[in-house]
Protein backbone atom coordinates (compact mmCIF):
# COMPACT_ATOMS: atom_id res chain seq x y z
CA UNK A 1 0.00 0.00 0.00
CA UNK A 2 1.58 3.59 -0.93
CA UNK A 3 1.38 5.91 1.32
CA UNK A 4 -0.51 8.56 -0.21
CA UNK A 5 -3.51 5.99 -0.14
CA UNK A 6 -2.94 5.10 3.46
CA UNK A 7 -2.77 9.19 4.30
CA UNK A 8 -6.22 10.15 2.65
CA UNK A 9 -8.27 6.81 3.84
CA UNK A 10 -6.74 7.67 7.39
CA UNK A 11 -7.72 11.22 6.84
CA UNK A 12 -11.37 10.73 5.59
CA UNK A 13 -11.66 7.83 8.20
CA UNK A 14 -10.66 9.93 11.23
CA UNK A 15 -12.77 12.79 10.36
CA UNK A 16 -15.99 10.22 10.18
CA UNK A 17 -14.94 9.11 13.60
CA UNK A 18 -14.81 12.80 14.58
CA UNK A 19 -18.20 13.67 12.48
CA UNK A 20 -19.80 10.32 14.61
CA UNK A 21 -18.56 11.32 17.99
CA UNK A 22 -19.22 15.51 17.59
CA UNK A 23 -21.94 15.88 15.17
CA UNK A 24 -23.66 12.65 14.19
CA UNK A 25 -22.95 9.14 13.79
CA UNK A 26 -25.51 9.15 10.02
CA UNK A 27 -23.14 12.00 8.76
CA UNK A 28 -19.84 9.74 9.11
CA UNK A 29 -20.56 6.81 7.73
CA UNK A 30 -20.19 8.43 4.06
CA UNK A 31 -17.28 10.19 5.32
CA UNK A 32 -16.14 6.02 6.32
CA UNK A 33 -17.32 4.25 2.89
CA UNK A 34 -15.40 7.35 1.16
CA UNK A 35 -12.00 6.36 3.28
CA UNK A 36 -12.70 2.38 2.38
CA UNK A 37 -13.39 3.44 -0.88
CA UNK A 38 -9.74 5.38 -1.72
CA UNK A 39 -8.10 2.34 0.19
CA UNK A 40 -9.28 0.12 -2.42
CA UNK A 41 -9.17 2.29 -5.63
CA UNK A 42 -6.34 4.61 -5.56
CA UNK A 43 -3.37 3.21 -6.51
CA UNK A 44 0.17 4.53 -6.98
CA UNK A 45 2.63 3.05 -9.20
CA UNK A 46 6.69 3.46 -9.16
CA UNK A 47 8.37 4.62 -12.12
CA UNK A 48 9.52 1.13 -13.08
CA UNK A 49 6.40 -0.29 -12.35
CA UNK A 50 3.67 -0.90 -14.90
CA UNK A 51 0.54 -2.55 -13.10
CA UNK A 52 -1.26 -4.44 -15.40
CA UNK A 53 -5.46 -4.71 -14.54
CA UNK A 54 -8.49 -6.79 -15.37
CA UNK A 55 -11.58 -5.92 -15.40
CA UNK A 56 -14.21 -8.93 -14.92
CA UNK A 57 -11.47 -11.14 -16.16
CA UNK A 58 -10.45 -9.32 -19.30
CA UNK A 59 -7.74 -6.68 -19.90
CA UNK A 60 -8.50 -3.49 -19.45
CA UNK A 61 -5.49 -1.38 -19.64
CA UNK A 62 -1.85 -1.42 -18.40
CA UNK A 63 -1.28 1.58 -15.72
CA UNK A 64 1.97 3.16 -14.45
CA UNK A 65 3.82 5.15 -13.44
CA UNK A 66 1.71 7.82 -11.07
CA UNK A 67 -1.49 7.25 -9.41
CA UNK A 68 -4.32 6.16 -11.11
CA UNK A 69 -7.77 4.71 -9.56
CA UNK A 70 -9.53 1.70 -10.51
CA UNK A 71 -13.22 0.27 -9.83
CA UNK A 72 -13.04 -1.86 -6.73
CA UNK A 73 -14.61 -5.28 -7.22
CA UNK A 74 -14.69 -4.90 -11.30
CA UNK A 75 -11.09 -4.45 -11.56
CA UNK A 76 -8.17 -6.79 -10.46
CA UNK A 77 -4.46 -5.68 -10.44
CA UNK A 78 -3.28 -9.39 -11.54
CA UNK A 79 0.65 -8.39 -12.04
CA UNK A 80 3.09 -5.73 -11.19
CA UNK A 81 6.26 -5.46 -13.58
CA UNK A 82 9.17 -4.28 -12.94
CA UNK A 83 10.61 -2.74 -16.33
CA UNK A 84 14.26 -2.40 -14.59
CA UNK A 85 17.15 -4.10 -15.90
CA UNK A 86 17.36 -7.66 -14.02
CA UNK A 87 19.76 -10.18 -13.93
CA UNK A 88 19.78 -14.05 -13.38
CA UNK A 89 22.52 -16.54 -13.41
CA UNK A 90 22.71 -19.92 -14.88
CA UNK A 91 25.22 -22.71 -15.53
CA UNK A 92 25.44 -25.79 -17.44
CA UNK A 93 26.98 -28.73 -15.73
CA UNK A 94 28.90 -31.65 -17.32
CA UNK A 95 27.39 -30.64 -20.41
CA UNK A 96 29.31 -31.57 -23.63
CA UNK A 97 31.06 -30.00 -26.16
CA UNK A 98 31.31 -31.26 -29.72
CA UNK A 99 34.32 -32.43 -29.73
CA UNK A 100 33.02 -34.64 -26.29
CA UNK A 101 34.90 -33.38 -23.70
CA UNK A 102 32.99 -32.66 -20.32
CA UNK A 103 33.01 -29.05 -19.29
CA UNK A 104 31.09 -26.65 -16.45
CA UNK A 105 29.96 -23.30 -17.54
CA UNK A 106 28.56 -20.22 -15.41
CA UNK A 107 27.11 -17.38 -17.20
CA UNK A 108 25.13 -14.54 -16.02
CA UNK A 109 22.51 -13.01 -18.41
CA UNK A 110 21.13 -9.08 -18.55
CA UNK A 111 17.44 -8.68 -19.32
CA UNK A 112 14.29 -6.39 -19.10
CA UNK A 113 10.45 -6.45 -19.81
CA UNK A 114 9.37 -4.15 -22.88
CA UNK A 115 6.57 -4.82 -23.16
CA UNK A 116 4.25 -5.57 -19.59
CA UNK A 117 1.06 -6.89 -21.14
CA UNK A 118 2.98 -9.57 -22.72
CA UNK A 119 4.90 -10.40 -19.75
CA UNK A 120 1.71 -10.51 -17.51
CA UNK A 121 -0.39 -12.64 -20.09
CA UNK A 122 1.73 -14.32 -22.41
CA UNK A 123 3.21 -16.72 -19.89
CA UNK A 124 2.75 -17.85 -16.37
CA UNK A 125 6.03 -17.32 -14.73
CA UNK A 126 8.56 -15.17 -17.16
CA UNK A 127 11.72 -15.03 -14.71
CA UNK A 128 10.98 -18.81 -14.65
CA UNK A 129 11.11 -19.06 -18.06
CA UNK A 130 14.51 -16.77 -18.42
CA UNK A 131 16.32 -18.67 -16.57
CA UNK A 132 14.88 -22.16 -18.34
CA UNK A 133 15.40 -20.33 -21.73
CA UNK A 134 18.82 -19.31 -20.37
CA UNK A 135 20.15 -22.91 -19.53
CA UNK A 136 18.63 -25.06 -22.53
CA UNK A 137 20.01 -22.29 -24.80
CA UNK A 138 23.96 -22.51 -22.99
CA UNK A 139 23.63 -26.32 -23.39
CA UNK A 140 22.76 -26.34 -27.06
CA UNK A 141 25.33 -23.86 -27.68
CA UNK A 142 28.18 -25.94 -26.10
CA UNK A 143 27.17 -29.31 -27.96
CA UNK A 144 27.67 -27.28 -31.01
CA UNK A 145 30.78 -25.68 -29.92
CA UNK A 146 34.27 -27.51 -30.16
CA UNK A 147 36.61 -27.16 -26.69
CA UNK A 148 38.81 -24.59 -27.83
CA UNK A 149 36.64 -21.74 -29.45
CA UNK A 150 34.79 -21.90 -26.24
CA UNK A 151 38.07 -21.44 -24.30
CA UNK A 152 39.02 -18.84 -26.97
CA UNK A 153 36.49 -16.70 -28.37
CA UNK A 154 34.28 -15.76 -25.63
CA UNK A 155 32.98 -12.51 -26.91
CA UNK A 156 31.28 -14.91 -30.10
CA UNK A 157 29.57 -16.84 -27.68
CA UNK A 158 28.18 -14.65 -25.57
CA UNK A 159 26.97 -12.94 -28.54
CA UNK A 160 25.39 -16.11 -30.06
CA UNK A 161 23.37 -16.65 -26.59
CA UNK A 162 22.25 -13.29 -26.52
CA UNK A 163 20.77 -13.55 -29.88
CA UNK A 164 19.54 -17.16 -28.85
CA UNK A 165 17.92 -16.24 -26.15
CA UNK A 166 16.72 -12.66 -26.79
CA UNK A 167 14.43 -14.52 -30.23
CA UNK A 168 12.88 -17.40 -27.51
CA UNK A 169 11.84 -14.18 -25.22
CA UNK A 170 10.91 -11.71 -27.57
CA UNK A 171 7.60 -12.95 -27.77
CA UNK A 172 6.66 -12.75 -23.51
CA UNK A 173 7.77 -9.14 -24.01
CA UNK A 174 11.23 -9.68 -22.78
CA UNK A 175 14.22 -7.83 -24.13
CA UNK A 176 17.86 -9.73 -23.64
CA UNK A 177 20.55 -6.65 -22.91
CA UNK A 178 23.22 -8.65 -22.92
CA UNK A 179 24.74 -12.57 -22.01
CA UNK A 180 28.02 -12.57 -20.44
CA UNK A 181 29.90 -16.23 -19.92
CA UNK A 182 32.04 -15.93 -16.34
CA UNK A 183 33.73 -19.38 -15.89
CA UNK A 184 34.60 -22.20 -17.94
CA UNK A 185 35.60 -25.47 -15.80
CA UNK A 186 37.03 -28.35 -17.83
CA UNK A 187 38.55 -31.57 -15.57
CA UNK A 188 41.91 -31.27 -13.78
CA UNK A 189 43.32 -34.48 -16.01
CA UNK A 190 42.34 -32.15 -19.21
CA UNK A 191 43.96 -29.19 -18.00
CA UNK A 192 46.96 -31.40 -16.99
CA UNK A 193 47.22 -32.78 -20.55
CA UNK A 194 46.66 -29.17 -21.95
CA UNK A 195 49.12 -28.25 -20.07
CA UNK A 196 51.87 -30.27 -21.35
CA UNK A 197 50.40 -29.69 -24.79
CA UNK A 198 51.31 -25.93 -24.88
CA UNK A 199 54.18 -26.75 -23.07
CA UNK A 200 55.76 -29.03 -25.90
CA UNK A 201 54.40 -27.03 -28.49
CA UNK A 202 56.44 -23.84 -26.70
CA UNK A 203 59.46 -26.27 -26.57
CA UNK A 204 59.09 -27.39 -30.60
CA UNK A 205 59.11 -23.33 -31.24
CA UNK A 206 62.40 -22.61 -29.10
CA UNK A 207 63.92 -25.19 -30.91
CA UNK A 208 62.89 -23.91 -34.58
CA UNK A 209 63.63 -20.47 -33.52
CA UNK A 210 67.40 -21.59 -32.31
CA UNK A 211 67.51 -23.81 -35.43
CA UNK A 212 66.86 -21.24 -37.50
CA UNK A 213 69.63 -18.96 -35.88
CA UNK A 214 72.14 -21.39 -35.96
CA UNK A 215 71.68 -21.45 -39.60
CA UNK A 216 72.15 -18.29 -40.37
CA UNK A 217 74.97 -17.61 -38.10
CA UNK A 218 76.35 -20.68 -40.12
CA UNK A 219 75.81 -18.96 -43.36
CA UNK A 220 77.58 -15.94 -41.74
CA UNK A 221 80.38 -18.00 -40.78
CA UNK A 222 80.61 -19.16 -44.36
CA UNK A 223 80.99 -15.79 -46.02
CA UNK A 224 83.32 -14.95 -43.37
CA UNK A 225 85.96 -17.86 -43.92
CA UNK A 226 85.36 -17.13 -47.68
CA UNK A 227 86.48 -13.76 -47.59
CA UNK A 228 89.20 -14.64 -45.27
CA UNK A 229 90.45 -17.27 -47.72
CA UNK A 230 90.43 -14.66 -50.46
CA UNK A 231 91.81 -12.33 -48.16
CA UNK A 232 94.52 -13.35 -45.58
CA UNK A 233 95.48 -9.82 -44.49
CA UNK A 234 91.71 -9.24 -43.25
CA UNK A 235 92.23 -12.93 -41.20
CA UNK A 236 95.33 -11.47 -39.46
CA UNK A 237 94.30 -7.89 -38.76
CA UNK A 238 90.91 -10.04 -37.45
CA UNK A 239 93.51 -11.94 -35.25
CA UNK A 240 95.24 -8.85 -33.79
CA UNK A 241 92.47 -8.01 -33.03
CA UNK A 242 90.79 -10.67 -30.99
CA UNK A 243 94.51 -10.59 -29.00
CA UNK A 244 93.83 -6.63 -28.31
CA UNK A 245 90.06 -6.94 -27.16
CA UNK A 246 91.36 -10.14 -25.05
CA UNK A 247 94.48 -7.98 -23.26
CA UNK A 248 92.49 -5.21 -22.78
CA UNK A 249 91.77 -5.54 -18.94
CA UNK A 250 94.45 -5.66 -16.77
CA UNK A 251 96.18 -8.48 -15.09
CA UNK A 252 95.11 -11.01 -17.78
CA UNK A 253 97.56 -13.67 -19.05
CA UNK A 254 97.18 -14.63 -22.51
CA UNK A 255 98.88 -18.31 -23.88
CA UNK A 256 99.16 -17.76 -27.58
CA UNK A 257 100.29 -20.88 -29.76
CA UNK A 258 103.58 -20.70 -31.56
CA UNK A 259 101.82 -21.80 -34.76
CA UNK A 260 99.64 -18.72 -34.44
CA UNK A 261 102.18 -15.97 -34.10
CA UNK A 262 103.91 -17.78 -37.07
CA UNK A 263 100.28 -17.50 -39.68
CA UNK A 264 100.52 -13.65 -38.54
CA UNK A 265 103.46 -10.91 -40.76
CA UNK A 266 106.57 -11.33 -39.22
CA UNK A 267 106.63 -7.89 -38.51
CA UNK A 268 103.49 -8.16 -36.51
CA UNK A 269 105.47 -11.47 -34.65
CA UNK A 270 108.49 -9.17 -33.60
CA UNK A 271 106.41 -6.78 -32.67
CA UNK A 272 104.61 -8.85 -29.92
CA UNK A 273 108.03 -10.66 -29.28
CA UNK A 274 109.80 -7.24 -28.37
CA UNK A 275 106.44 -6.63 -26.07
CA UNK A 276 106.56 -9.93 -24.45
CA UNK A 277 110.59 -9.57 -23.70
CA UNK A 278 111.34 -8.16 -20.22
CA UNK A 279 112.87 -4.84 -20.03
CA UNK A 280 116.10 -6.25 -18.46
CA UNK A 281 116.87 -8.93 -21.33
CA UNK A 282 118.19 -5.48 -23.30
CA UNK A 283 122.08 -5.21 -23.52
CA UNK A 284 122.92 -2.08 -22.05
CA UNK A 285 125.35 0.26 -24.39
CA UNK A 286 128.26 0.87 -22.86
CA UNK A 287 129.39 4.06 -21.79
CA UNK A 288 132.58 5.68 -23.78
CA UNK A 289 135.34 7.24 -21.42
CA UNK A 290 134.64 11.19 -21.01
CA UNK A 291 130.39 10.47 -21.47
Amino acid sequence: MNPITLFLAAAFALAGVAVGMLVSQILAVPLVVVAVIILLSLKMANAWEKFVILRAGKLQSVKGPGLFAIIPVLDNVTAIIDERIQTTAFNAEQALTRDTVPVNVDAIIFWNVHDAQKAALEITNYRQAVDRVAQTSLREMIGSSMLGALLSDRKSADEHLRETIGQKTAKWGISVTSVEIRDVAIPEALQDAMSRQAQAEREKQARVILGSAEAEIAGKFVEAAQLYADHPAALHLRAMNIIYETTKERGTTILIPTSMVDSMNPVVALALAGQTAPSAATPAKPIAPGD
